[in-house]
């Protein structure tokens, strides 16, 4: 599964990449500090995954989440704020994120939804090949 960090700070980058990398089957792919030079990204790297915090360095994770979700097949967003407050909450997950945690009270649950979806995406890469093999099986009969 791919990764993306979306994170103005550069220590906060460093260490969510380490504890990230830490995860079999998941791979940090980029990361950036503003708006643009994520949604940039994004749309070349095509992520599995991002990870988004609220206030970046130039413009805000809402515009992040915004031009990435109107695209086709949008990856998977996780919000991780300092900025927990339930407007803000309800806000991002009604622009489309999937998840929204705090980072100082929730970084564990944010690991854990991590570790479910690698594990779809696992399964949705097996599917495929599954399918084209019972194709090729019926195929030979």
């Amino acid at each position: 599964m791919n990764l993306y960090i979306v994170e103005n700070s550069s220590y906060l980058r460093e260490r969510l990449t380490r504890l990230v990398a830490r995860r079999q089957g998941v791979q940090v792919v980029g990361y950036a500090a503003t708006a643009r030079d994520a949604v940039q990204d994004i749309q070349r790297l095509k992520p599995d995954v991002v990870l988004l915090d609220i206030r970046l360095d130039q413009g805000t994770g809402l515009d992040v989440l915004k031009q990435i979700k109107m695209r086709g097949q949008p990856p998977t967003v996780i919000v991780l704020t300092n900025y927990a407050y339930p407007q803000y909450r309800e806000r991002f997950l009604a622009g489309g994120a999937d998840y929204f945690f705090d980072k100082s009270a929730e970084l564990d649950m944010m690991l854990q939804a991590l570790e479910t979806l690698r594990h779809r995406f696992q399964r949705e890469q097996q599917l495929p090949r599954a399918e084209h093999s019972m194709s090729a099986q019926r195929a030979i009969h």
